[in-house]
C-alpha cells in the first residue's frame, strides 16, 4: 500500500488549505447541462484515470468513495480512510462535501473518530425528507484476535452493523445506533459460534415500494470466505424521524442467504438494483472468474439459484475476484462495472475498467457488449469500489485505487451507445480516412498515413467472404522492408491476427478462436493508442477470450508510436476470398459504434 510521502502529503495541504471553505458555500458554479463540453475543453482523454475531474481527500487509505446529493444540492461523500493501509489502527469513517458538483472537496468530516474501536465500509443514504444516513460495519465488540487467543489480521469485517445520520447536510454527524442482526447458519459456523458476526457492505441502499433496502455480505470464514448475501429492509426510514423506532428486516427469509454452492465457496459484495416492473436484481463477484447474479420476485424474501451473468447473446462475463458493481440510471436502464478477465483471485486486473449497458426485457437485464470505462498505467493494480453519481442528465464515476479515490467525468455518449447497441444501424464516418469496396484480388493503395500512438489511435474494418481461412494468408500489409508497420493475417489457430512492429518492439492480438468462419465476417481492430490497449470484434462481438483465453483484449508496449512506415498498402496479397469493405479510421472506435458498423453491412 502507498504510505504518505512529501509529495503527497503536499498535495492534501493544497486540498485542505485551497478548499476549505466549500464546506459552508458554494465556492464554484456548478457545471450543469454542459458536462460533455467541459469534458472536451480539458485536453487529454478522460477515460485516464490521470485526468480526473478531482481527487477526494483522505488519511493515507481510501476505500468505497460514495456519493450522495444533499437536499441543498452540496455532494456527500463519506469514505472509509485511515492513515495506515487497508484494515489497520486508525481505520475510521469520514465524509467530504462538494458545492460544485465534485469539482472541489472540504476537509475530512469524521463520522466516527480515528482512535474509537475500525468503521468500515460506510454505504450512505438519503431520506425523501432530507437527512442523510450511512450505514456501517463497527467492532463495537473492539475483537482483535480469535477465540483461541490468535492475534487477527483484519478486524475490520466484524462486529455491529451501525448508523449515523446527519440533519445538516453531512456536516455534523449523529451519536451511533446499532441495528440488530439475527444470526443465521453462517454465524453460528464462524470462528465464534455467532457471538461475533461478520459481514460487510458495498450497495448503496434504495427506496423501492415505499421501503428502503441496502444488501451485504455475510461470511463464515474469517477474513473473506464462505459468504451468502443478505439485505435490510425498514418499511418506516423514510418518514419516522425517530430513530429508535426504526424498524429493521433481514431478508431472505429464513437460514440461508444468495448463494450457490455450484459457483464456488466464495460469493461476497452482493449489491441490488431495484428493477422497474417491481422486483430486484443482485450480482456478486466469486472467485471463479465470473460474477454472478439473481432476482427477487417477492420483494427480496426468496430468490432465484444464482447463475453467472452473461451477455445478451449469452456468453459469460469475464471478472476476477474484484466487485462487480451494478447502477441503475434514473432512464430505467442499467450499468455494471467490471474487467473483462477470468483470472481467478485477486491477481486478475482491475485495470482497465469496462462497463455494460443493460435493458430491462420480460423481467431481465440484457447486458450489451462492453467499452472501455477507465483506464490507468499498465503497471496499475486497478480501480474499484466505484460509485455513479447522475445529476441534470450527466454522469460521474468515483472509483479508489485504495491510496487514493478519485472523481470523474464520463462522456454521456459513451453510455448512450452502449444502451442502444443492437438497434443502431448507422454507419461510423468521423475519423475515415480511407474506405475501398469490393476487393478480389491484391490491390496496391498509397497508405493514408496512420497516426502515431503515443498521442492518437486508428481502428482497421474489415468485411470478407472467406473461402478458405488457410493459416498464414496476409490480408493487409502496411510493412516495410524491416517488417515494422502493421500486418493482418491468419493463423494456424484459423483465427486472424493483427500485428503492429516497431523496431525491437511487437506486439499482437488475434480473434477468438471458433468467431471467424468459412463466408462472410466482420472484423475490426481497434488500436487505442491512448489507452495501449489492443481489442477486436467479430460480427457485432467484442473477443474477450472465450473459452479458450482468460481475456480476448492486450495491452502493446508504449515504445510502439510509429506503425505508418510504409507508403504502400497491400490488400489481399494471396488470401483466398474477397473483401467487400475496407475501411481505416484515425482513432479508436468504441465497441458501441463497430458494432453499429457491424448492423449497418450485415442487416
Amino acid at each position: 500500500m502507498m504510505h504518505f510521502n512529501e509529495n503527497r502529503l503536499g498535495l492534501y495541504l493544497l486540498i485542505a488549505i485551497s478548499l476549505q471553505l466549500c464546506v459552508s458555500s458554494r465556492a464554484q458554479e456548478p457545471i450543469t447541462g454542459q458536462i460533455n463540453d467541459y469534458i472536451n475543453s480539458q485536453g487529454g482523454d478522460w477515460r485516464n484515470i490521470d485526468n480526473a475531474l478531482s481527487v477526494i481527500p483522505d488519511e493515507n487509505y481510501a476505500d468505497q468513495p460514495y456519493v450522495v446529493i444533499a437536499k441543498n444540492g452540496d455532494w456527500v461523500c463519506v469514505l472509509t480512510t485511515g492513515p495506515g493501509s487497508e484494515s489497520r489502527k486508525g481505520q475510521h469513517m469520514v465524509a467530504s462535501v462538494s458545492s460544485d458538483q465534485g469539482k472541489s472537496w472540504s476537509h475530512l468530516i469524521n463520522i466516527e473518530e480515528s482512535d474509537a474501536p475500525p468503521s468500515s465500509w460506510g454505504i450512505p443514504y438519503v431520506t425523501p425528507y432530507g437527512r442523510i444516513y450511512v450505514f456501517y460495519t463497527f467492532n463495537g465488540d473492539k475483537i482483535e484476535s480469535y477465540p483461541n487467543g490468535e492475534p487477527l489480521q483484519h478486524n475490520t469485517e466484524l462486529g455491529w452493523y451501525c448508523f449515523k445520520y446527519s440533519n445538516d447536510n453531512g456536516h455534523t454527524w449523529s451519536d451511533r445506533h446499532r441495528i440488530p442482526m439475527r444470526k443465521t447458519t453462517l454465524d453460528y459456523i464462524n470462528p465464534w459460534n455467532g457471538d461475533v458476526q461478520l459481514f460487510w457492505g458495498v450497495s448503496k441502499p434504495f427506496s423501492h415500494k415505499g421501503s428502503m433496502y441496502f444488501s451485504f455480505t455475510k461470511l463464515a470464514i474469517h477474513p473473506q470466505d464462505m459468504g451468502e448475501g443478505f439485505l435490510y429492509r425498514s418499511d418506516n426510514i423514510n418518514t419516522e424521524r425517530n430513530v429508535t423506532k426504526l424498524h429493521w428486516e433481514l431478508l431472505p427469509e429464513g437460514n440461508t442467504g444468495i448463494s450457490y454452492t455450484a459457483l464456488g465457496i466464495t460469493q461476497e459484495e452482493h449489491n441490488i438494483v431495484p428493477l422497474s416492473n417491481g422486483n430486484l436484481y443482485c450480482s456478486f463477484r466469486t472467485t471463479e472468474g465470473y460474477p454472478a447474479n439473481s432476482y427477487s420476485y417477492d420483494n427480496g424474501r426468496t430468490w432465484t439459484t444464482p447463475v453467472y451473468i452473461t451477455y445478451s447473446d449469452g456468453s459469460v462475463l469475464k471478472n476476477p475476484r474484484a466487485c462487480p458493481r451494478v447502477f441503475k440510471a434514473s432512464n430505467g436502464k442499467y450499468l455494471i462495472w467490471y474487467h473483462n478477465n477470468n483470472i481467478k483471485g485477486y491477481k486478475g486486473h482491475r485495470n482497465p475498467v469496462w462497463i455494460s449497458g443493460g435493458i430491462e426485457k420480460e423481467g431481465k437485464i440484457l447486458w450489451s457488449q462492453p467499452e472501455v470505462l477507465l483506464y490507468g498505467p499498465q503497471e496499475l493494480r486497478g480501480m474499484s469500489y466505484p460509485d455513479l453519481i447522475e445529476e441534470n442528465g450527466n454522469y460521474w464515476i468515483s472509483e479508489t485505487q485504495k491510496s487514493i479515490a478519485r472523481l470523474h467525468a464520463i462522456d454521456k455518449n459513451l453510455l448512450e451507445r452502449i444502451w442502444k447497441q443492437g438497434t443502431t444501424r448507422k454507419l461510423t464516418r468521423k475519423g475515415l480516412i480511407l474506405e475501398e469496396s469490393d476487393i478480389s484480388g491484391q490491390l496496391n493503395l498509397d497508405s493514408p498515413g496512420l497516426p502515431d500512438l503515443k498521442n492518437g489511435s486508428f481502428t482497421i474494418e474489415l468485411l470478407m467472404n472467406i473461402n478458405k481461412l488457410k493459416p498464414g494468408q496476409t490480408i493487409f500489409d502496411n510493412t516495410d522492408f524491416q517488417g515494422n508497420g502493421v500486418k493482418i493475417e491468419t493463423t494456424p489457430e484459423r483465427t486472424v491476427k493483427l500485428i503492429l512492429k516497431e523496431g525491437d518492439y511487437q506486439a499482437s492480438l488475434d480473434t477468438d478462436p471458433g468467431l471467424v468462419v468459412k463466408g462472410e465476417n466482420h472484423i475490426v481492430f481497434i488500436v487505442d493508442g491512448q489507452a495501449n490497449l489492443l481489442t477486436s470484434l467479430v460480427n457485432g462481438k467484442l473477443c474477450d477470450g472465450g473459452r479458450y483465453r482468460l481475456q480476448g483484449w492486450s495491452w502493446f508496449d508504449e515504445n510502439i508510436v510509429d506503425v505508418s512506415t510504409s507508403e504502400n498498402l497491400i490488400i489481399m496479397a494471396d488470401f483466398d476470398g474477397s473483401v467487400r469493405k475496407l475501411r481505416i479510421y484515425n482513432r479508436y472506435l468504441t465497441t458501441s459504434e463497430a458494432i453499429s458498423n457491424y448492423y449497418f453491412e450485415i442487416h
